[in-house]
């Protein structure tokens, strides 16, 4: 069993949960880690040299992360130090360890794209979810917030005046 940190305490007080962590509780039950894990062992280095290999199920996370929600290497590294919501998904307590760096999940994916795996794991997950009644849809970390403006700037801005001044 995991001990809960302080940031688990402090996070399951909060008042709402959020879309992207729904998201992510849905995918972690539906997809069969175990499976799509031993779907990779045959062309995942066994580690025999340098330093050990990080574990299948944390790349393929950070990998899927990386394409539910359409992040760079470097963006999906970050996401995950910033979102609690994506280092639930992970499963990574800083106090045991860090979240692989981006060059490592380059390494995966390309691993990944060379053998053909990813499309096997997105073709999987799309049936599941079809069978379920749902539908996924390419997702952004930024949400754009409509914000209203006071009358005086849109009429300036459409007598062809400036809501930028110099």
């Amino acid at each position: 069993m995991k001990q809960e940190s302080f940031s688990d305490m402090e996070y399951r007080c909060r008042k709402k949960r959020t879309k992207r962590e729904e998201f992510l509780e849905i995918m972690d039950e539906i997809i069969p880690w175990e499976e799509w894990v031993s779907l990779v062992v045959p062309h995942y280095p066994a580690g025999k040299r340098g330093r050990p290999p990080i574990e299948i199920e944390t790349m393929l996370r950070m990998y899927l992360l990386q394409c539910w929600f359409s992040l760079s290497d470097e963006g999906a590294e970050d996401a995950i130090y910033d979102s609690y919501a994506m280092r639930k998904f992970m499963g990574i307590n800083f106090f045991e360890q860090d979240v692989p760096d981006a060059t490592t999940l380059l390494h995966f994916r390309h691993l990944l794209e060379e053998k053909g795996i990813g499309k096997l794991f997105f073709d999987a997950i799309n049936r599941c979810l079809e069978r379920a009644g749902r539908m996924m849809r390419g997702g952004s970390i930024v949400d754009a917030t409509l914000i209203s403006a006071s009358a005086n700037l849109y009429m300036l801005a459409r007598a062809g005046g400036s809501l930028c001044p110099a």
